[in-house]
């Protein structure tokens, strides 16, 4: 076991997860095979679904914690700048020694704004016991994907046992992730998962499922026509946002990141779906996963004036 320096910092939110460097290029068309094609605009930056949620609560001004895995290389370094840039707290990264930390290659279509990822993960899993029980304990809220299953499942058991709220970011399904999704409050998936995980293209119906299995909301993020949202009786579908779509890279990590702050603020579910459409879609206005996310006062300033679409 870790032994952890004790700490006086109190974090409302602390994620554990996939953390990255993503390297994004816009081009004038998806290339085809073969095809030899000049980038118009190349950026690197900090990535991975749970970090760029932290992010995006940091901005809207939440106290957060980072708990993942990096390699001890100049991707590692960078990544952690790029946390400490953003105030997000980076004291319990585990840094594997000799391992290759994340990162992604994403290609952006300058004309739809719509990504293909590449990445590649050579570090180690986070294992239980490398967490401090007590430090994750003394968030308000977890927030996990499912890059960490065994990590993530340890963490979620103890805040089931403290009656604290857990909330997931899932694309995928396995038997490991199905664990994990009996053990949380609130999941926000994409309609892939949906589809994947209940066999069915009817998202109210999926949504239904899905709560039968132990969250009391689910999200289904549907990209551009916006997100089902299901709790309890209440289920409805909250219209995107009309914005000139730039890249769409880590639009649903931010999503994320903003449902979680109307959490916190302790706002109805349709508040929720709407603050957080404002934020994905403000984010899209730029390139990154990062660079357009909003402060607290531009997404009141934007909502003032945003149109619904449709």
């Amino acid at each position: 076991m870790r032994r952890w320096e004790s700490t006086e910092k109190k974090f409302e939110v602390i994620g554990v997860g996939n953390c990255a460097a993503d390297f994004l290029g816009i081009v004038p068309h998806y290339p085809s095979l073969d095809e030899r094609l000049r980038m118009l605009e190349l950026l690197r930056q900090g990535g991975g679904e749970v970090a760029t949620a932290l992010v995006t609560l940091s901005r809207l001004g939440v106290r957060t914690s980072f708990i993942g895995k990096i390699g001890d290389d100049e991707i590692g370094k960078f990544i952690v700048a790029e946390f400490e840039k953003e105030k997000v707290d980076t004291s319990r990264i585990v840094m594997d020694k000799g391992g290759s930390s994340t990162f992604a290659f994403i290609i952006i279509d300058k004309e739809s704004g719509k990504r293909t990822i590449l990445w590649h993960k050579a570090v180690k899993p986070l294992k239980p016991e490398e967490l401090d029980k007590e430090f994750v304990l003394s968030a308000r809220i977890l927030h996990l994907d499912q890059h960490e299953p065994e990590a993530a499942i340890e963490a979620a058991h103890w805040f089931k046992e403290a009656s604290k709220t857990v909330v997931l970011d899932i694309d995928a399904i396995n038997s490991q992730l199905e664990k994990l999704v009996r053990l949380v409050d609130v999941l926000i998936g994409s309609e892939v998962f949906a589809k994947n995980f209940t066999k069915n293209s009817d998202y109210f119906e999926a949504a239904e499922k899905i709560t039968s299995l132990g969250p009391k909301i689910v999200v289904i993020t549907l990209g551009d026509r916006g997100c089902l949202c299901k709790s309890g009786e209440d289920a409805f579908i909250q219209p995107a946002f009309e914005v000139d779509v730039v890249d769409t890279t880590g639009c649903g990590d931010v999503f994320h990141g903003a449902f979680i702050y109307g959490l916190l603020q302790n706002w109805d579910l349709r508040k929720i779906a709407t603050f957080s459409n404002a934020v994905a879609a403000m984010k899209c206005t730029k390139v990154g996963g990062r660079t357009g996310i909003p402060t607290r006062y531009e997404v009141d300033k934007f909502l003032k004036k945003a149109k619904l679409k449709g």
